[in-house]
C-alpha cells in the first residue's frame, strides 16, 4: 500500500509576493522564517542575482497541517481556464441560505484583498452551492 507523500501546491504568477500574501489571508497562512543568516525576505532577496530577485515566495499553515503554497514568477500570463484549482471550504455542513450567506460572506472579505467574484453556482439536488473566484492575478478558486 502506497504511503501518503507530503505535497506544495505552486502557483506560477507575475508577482510571487503579492499572490502569496493574498492567499495568506484567504487561508489564515503565514510567510514562512526567511533562510538562516537573513533576517527578512527582502534582504535575501537582495543577495540574489538581480533576474532573480522576487521570484519566489511561499505561504505554509501556521498548525502544519495544510500544504505549502509556492508561488514562482513566470513570464508569461495566465490565458486559459486552471488544471487545477483550490476550493476553500467555507460552507462546511451548510445548507441552503445559511451556506449562501457564508459564501457571500467571504467573497465580501476577499474582494478588498483584491479577488474577483465570478459565478454563484446555487444547489441542484446533488451539489451544494459555491462561488467562483479568482485570486488576484486571475487564477481560479471556488468557496465551497
Amino acid at each position: 500500500m502506497a504511503s501518503v507523500k507530503q505535497f506544495q501546491v505552486t502557483f506560477d504568477c507575475a508577482e510571487p509576493e503579492r499572490v502569496a500574501r493574498f492567499w495568506c489571508e484567504v487561508l489564515g497562512y503565514v510567510v514562512p522564517p526567511p533562510p538562516r543568516g537573513f533576517d527578512s525576505w527582502e534582504a535575501f532577496s537582495q543577495s540574489l542575482p538581480a533576474e532573480q530577485q522576487g521570484s519566489a515566495f511561499a505561504a505554509v499553515d501556521p498548525d502544519g497541517v495544510g500544504p505549502r503554497l509556492f508561488f514562482q514568477r513566470v513570464p508569461e500570463g495566465k490565458v486559459v481556464k486552471n488544471r487545477v484549482h483550490l476550493d476553500v471550504r467555507v460552507g462546511t455542513g451548510l445548507v441552503g441560505a445559511e451556506r449562501l450567506a457564508a459564501l457571500e460572506a467571504e467573497c465580501a472579505r476577499l474582494l478588498p484583498l483584491g479577488a474577483t467574484r465570478g459565478q454563484l453556482l446555487v444547489a441542484d439536488g446533488v451539489n451544494e452551492s459555491c462561488l467562483n473566484m479568482q485570486d488576484p492575478e486571475g487564477n481560479e478558486f471556488c468557496l465551497d
